[in-house]
């Protein structure tokens, strides 16, 4: 009996760590399609200038919004190729509007912080999974802290405060290094939850979303990072 146990046991660490490694291996697939996207948007320098020049990046970003929010809400009730479909086409999005960042900073300062990026996003999501500190009570902290960010950054929009900049880019980064460990350990409840009956379609599913997830944090650590880090060209 105790032998059957400890392979029950195994077998649900394995499916665990299976359900992990496929969000992880979304969401890169989903970063190496942005910044592919953004270096053949940037090979034609005027192809991004038009796309601001022509408003095109306003449609664009609306798009990616509304994007998101359908994931979200509709996850669990879409079918697994159009949940594929809609992270392939975020991420796509994504990397046409990220494009600028190489008109705006040197490549050796993206490149860096990049790197550094990874480092952190690699350091909490490991906190994440190694701490037995319970960081589901964050949550509505986070939560708070990103409305806040949102509502500084678009005040500071019309005030251009150099003070209101530095403050929301270090909260940012403080923000969504919190937000990576939050969805990191999520996940790994949400495995555990399901690991021992879950269907193909919804391993895909729960794959998309918690890559997604990982995906959005570490893009905006890399934006607000890239703006406390960042040389200009």
């Amino acid at each position: 009996m105790a032998e059957r146990s400890d392979f029950l046991s195994t077998d649900r660490v394995i499916q665990e760590r299976n359900l992990l490694k496929n969000v992880y291996m979304w969401m890169t697939g989903g970063l190496a399609l942005t910044a592919v996207v953004s270096l053949w948007m940037v090979s034609d320098p005027q192809r991004v200038i038009n796309l601001f020049q022509s408003g095109m990046i306003w449609a664009i970003f609306i798009g990616k919004l509304a994007l998101v929010f359908f994931l979200s809400a509709k996850i669990m009730s879409m079918s697994p190729r159009t949940a594929v479909l809609s992270f392939t086409v975020y991420s796509a999005l994504t990397g046409v509007t990220l494009s600028s960042i190489f008109l705006a900073y040197t490549m050796v300062s993206i490149v860096s912080t990049l790197f550094i990026t990874a480092g952190t996003f690699a350091a909490m999501s490991i906190y994440a999974m190694t701490t037995k500190r319970d960081l589901s009570g964050m949550g509505s902290y986070l939560f708070m802290g990103l409305l806040g960010l949102i509502i500084a950054s678009i005040v500071n929009l019309f005030l251009k405060s150099p003070g209101l900049y530095w403050l929301v880019s270090y909260a940012g980064v403080l923000i969504f290094c919190g937000l990576t460990a939050y969805d990191t350990q999520n996940i790994l409840k949400m495995s555990r939850e399901y690991s021992s009956s879950i269907a193909d379609e919804d391993y895909i599913r729960f794959s998309i979303i918690g890559a997604l997830k990982l995906y959005l944090d570490f893009i905006n650590m890399f934006i607000f990072l890239l703006r406390i880090f960042g040389r200009r060209d």
